[in-house]
């Protein structure tokens, strides 16, 4: 693990009306998804969004733990905790704009 790697947790909730981020739910990142949780196509929505919402390559971004659970771990290669939070927060200043 290099230490500009950060890990973050998510609360999905799938078969929604579209793929969203919404906020926070306490130390999770709640996160709509289109996808349905079946054969892991929820789990790409979600590795896509992330990476496209913190401007990086797919690749940098990995699931740690959660596969069959709504509740995720994702490891995010190549930004630290406070790169993320400075991306997801101006991502989420947007949409409650």
């Amino acid at each position: 693990m290099s230490s500009k790697d950060c890990f973050l947790a998510i609360k999905v909730v799938p078969n929604a009306s579209k793929t969203e981020i919404v906020g926070w739910l306490g130390e999770a990142l709640k996160v709509r998804l289109q996808a349905v949780p079946e054969d892991g196509k929820a789990n790409k929505v979600l590795l896509k969004l992330m990476s496209k919402t913190l401007g990086i390559n797919r690749a940098q971004v990995m699931l740690e733990s959660g596969d069959f659970s709504p509740i995720k771990r994702i490891r995010l290669r190549g930004l630290t905790e406070l790169e993320v939070a400075k991306r997801l927060g101006a991502v989420l200043q947007t949409a409650e704009d």
